[in-house]
């Protein structure tokens, strides 16, 4: 079995050189969706720096030092919407339920940032049993962080998923009011085209009106239609 130590490749160090993310705190836009997929990125990358950062490589200890501090901060923005109730009621419970709950992702997360932190200070100045130590430590945790992640980021994608439907069904009834008044509007001019016939000359002007009405409510009634039908796919 290969040593931790030796497990980096060329192509993993090319993938370390990339530049680092702009910090959450630079990003107020982003959402707790995009945080947890940050996240899973963040966690592989920053295994991987520590282990090039434990063979000497002092540029990627740096890398690693600022992947820490940003997977660090995603994980303080994810829990600060959760703490401030930023989703509605029933999706800030499933996702305190994920993060929060037994054996949440928080707490993986949590420990995960405290033996990555334990494994870059030994890095820095411990001995060659202790980073060794430390580094078996994160690697072997990588599989159970990835796979919190994951749930966590199944949660919001069923909450996405949810709402998206909830969305749908309220535009689908926006679109069914507007041909039902546009229904309404064809009956008006009709009765209206009736009313100007009875009036002969003196109707005429109203006559046209009525008619102009009827050609929009026709058009209303096109475009609600056709709107009714993408929504239902």
């Amino acid at each position: 079995m290969s040593h931790p130590l030796n497990v980096a490749s060329a192509s993993a160090s090319a993938n370390a050189n990339r530049p680092a993310l702009a910090s959450p705190a630079d990003s107020p836009e982003m959402s707790i969706i995009n945080l947890a997929a940050r996240q899973r990125m963040l966690s592989q990358r920053l295994v991987l720096l520590i282990l090039l950062a434990a063979q000497g490589q002092v540029e990627k200890a740096e890398a690693a030092e600022s992947t820490l501090r940003l997977f660090t901060d995603s994980q303080a923005s994810i829990l600060r919407v959760l703490r401030d109730k930023g989703m509605p009621a029933t999706d800030t419970q499933l996702m305190q339920d994920v993060y929060l709950g037994p054996a949440g992702v928080s707490e993986v997360v949590t420990g995960f940032i405290t033996d990555c932190r334990r494994a870059l200070d030994l890095c820095k100045g411990g001995g060659v049993a202790d980073r060794a130590d430390a580094l078996e430590c994160v690697v072997s945790r990588i599989d159970v962080v990835l796979a919190a992640l994951n749930r966590a980021t199944q949660a919001l994608d069923q909450i996405n998923t949810r709402n998206e439907a909830t969305l749908v069904r309220q535009i689908g009834e926006i679109v069914e009011e507007i041909r039902l008044v546009a229904r309404e509007a064809k009956v008006v001019s009709f009765n209206a085209q009736v009313i100007a016939a009875r009036a002969g000359v003196v109707g005429r002007e109203f006559s046209v009106v009525a008619g102009t009405l009827s050609r929009i409510s026709g058009e209303v009634d096109k475009l609600a239609h056709k709107g009714l039908s993408l929504v239902k796919g």
